[in-house]
């Protein structure tokens, strides 16, 4: 029973980690109104949590040696808590952003130790069965995250978002504090690596702060984007040489000699992009252009939420009767482009079901990924290079989910530009259809008392509005189609583990253990 609660407690706090790094999207107007500051300032809420979780993700391993797991884990709960709270009090936007860095610093122990917790209560033989009851946590959290945050915002408070972490954080750090034992794979860190932290810290927080802000501030127009651009590159060209030189690196990099886990770690890189950018895109899609309220928006995931929890179950236990998981791969692989393809052939008309269903083929990619990218990642690694392995695996992921929304933002941004030109082209006044449409809009607005001159400049602009939209609607489509080839690109790489396979049967073992 107590490894039962443990189990359930572990996954709760990891779904509690994923969900707020999305749960703050739909509140971002309310609290820039609140906070008194613009929506290009707010967005650096968002930005905060996820440079601190991509900079504290691949330390897991260090910190859990070096602090030990239990201390780290409780400690990390209870960080995280704290600053949920002062998060919720903050009265002026900087305070806020200072107070979600460190919440994000203190949610990337709630990923990977979670995992490694889980794996450990699981014998051997049924490691898959632990990753398919983790993985259904990686893929809850970000995809109800918008849903719960709306839902909070609009019947209570955005402050409310970051209050529902109170009790669980304190539920949470207590069970733990009472059944959590420590790593039995522990090894003591004999000389702390200060200047491979260091490097780490100022490189992952310029790229982040780079992949989250250039489109915003014009990319290299703006002067700090090309001074953070210069910090990230030197500071992750001297970080890499250095963790790849001393004896006792902060981050093992040395474990990517293993053709399993770097191919398996740009294998999540795309995935990460997948995953993250469709629950960026088809929330605004479907309110942006298609008139859907949050809520609705919101239920759009459920079918498909629902379908992979039990997709994620039926993975696992088909890894462990021995089929390979490259074919599991392929097969999520084909889905997400399939998913990307067909919402790439949707129109303003577009049903709700439609969406729906096309989202329920993204569901069952993203459960046929999660858990045999994170076997082949770890699968020829010595045990105690598993939680490196792992880390690095789960940093990919974040990494790709900022790479891609930055990446489908300026995409987005130039295709506007270049689909409002095409359809310029064609309002022409020898265009039938064109002059039509703009007398009966001409019309329309002299119905309501306009003189012709004043009714026929409403046309006109009304006329702008509607390239506007479908200049965006048709660049957002068109972000889909790019997605699909990303998965296509890399399709080949798994031809490693199909060869691999036929050679030599590979030995499933957990992600994290």
């Amino acid at each position: 029973m107590k490894r039962i609660i443990l189990i359930i407690t572990v996954i709760s706090a990891a779904i509690m980690e994923l969900i707020d790094t999305s749960i703050v999207n739909v509140a971002l107007n309310y609290m820039s109104g609140n906070l008194g500051a613009t929506l290009e300032d707010i967005s650096w809420v968002v930005t905060a949590y996820g440079i601190a979780n991509v900079i504290i993700i691949p330390m897991t391993s260090f910190l859990v040696n070096n602090l030990g797991r239990r201390n780290y884990y409780i400690g990390s709960i209870i960080l995280f808590t704290v600053c949920s709270f002062m998060c919720g009090n903050s009265t002026n936007l900087w305070e806020l952003v200072m107070f979600r860095f460190l919440q994000g610093i203190g949610g990337g122990a709630l990923l990977s130790v979670s995992a490694m917790v889980v794996y450990e209560c699981f014998p051997k033989e049924k490691q898959n069965i632990a990753s398919a009851l983790f993985g259904i946590g990686v893929f809850i959290g970000p995809t109800i995250g918008p849903t719960l945050g709306g839902f909070i915002t609009d019947n209570f408070s955005w402050r409310w978002i970051f209050y529902i972490n109170i009790p669980l954080g304190i539920l949470a750090a207590i069970l733990c504090f009472r059944l959590l034992p420590e790593s039995p794979t522990r090894q003591k860190v004999k000389k702390i690596d200060w200047w491979g932290i260091i490097l780490l810290i100022i490189g992952i927080g310029s790229l982040q702060t780079v992949l989250e802000r250039g489109e915003t501030e014009d990319w290299f127009a703006t002067r700090y984007i090309v001074f953070l651009t210069a910090a990230a590159v030197l500071s992750l060209v001297l970080f890499v040489h250095r963790e790849l030189t001393i004896p006792h690196p902060v981050v093992k990099l040395s474990v990517l000699k293993h053709p399993s886990l770097s191919i398996s770690a740009i294998l999540t890189f795309i995935t990460g992009i997948g995953m993250f950018t469709s629950i960026y895109l088809t929330p605004v899609l479907a309110q942006r252009f298609l008139g859907f309220n949050p809520a609705q928006a919101g239920l759009l995931l459920l079918p498909g939420s629902i379908i992979a929890v039990f997709a994620l179950i039926i993975t696992g236990k088909v890894l462990q009767k021995g089929v390979p998981p490259a074919l599991v791969v392929l097969l999520g692989f084909c889905c997400f482009i399939y998913f990307n393809w067909s919402m790439g052939q949707v129109n303003l008309e577009v049903s709700f079901a439609t969406i729906s269903i096309n989202l329920i083929f993204r569901a069952l990619g993203m459960a046929l990924l999660t858990v045999p990218l994170a076997s082949l990642a770890v699968s020829s690694l010595k045990p105690e290079d598993m939680p490196q392995g792992t880390a690095i695996n789960n940093m990919m992921r974040q990494l790709g989910g900022s790479f891609g929304i930055s990446i489908i933002n300026t995409y987005i941004a130039r295709r506007v530009a270049l689909h409002r030109t095409d359809l310029i082209s064609n309002l022409t006044p020898d265009n039938r259809s064109v002059m039509d449409r703009l007398q009966t809009y001409t019309s329309l607005f002299q119905s309501k008392g306009f003189g012709f001159p004043e009714a026929q400049q409403k046309a006109i602009a009304l006329m702008e509005k509607i390239v506007v939209k479908q200049s965006f609607f048709l660049s957002y489509i068109d972000a889909y189609m790019v997605i699909g080839l990303a998965f296509i690109f890399v399709l080949p790489l798994l031809l490693f583990f199909l060869k691999r396979n036929k050679n030599k049967k590979i030995v499933i073992v957990s992600a994290d253990h």
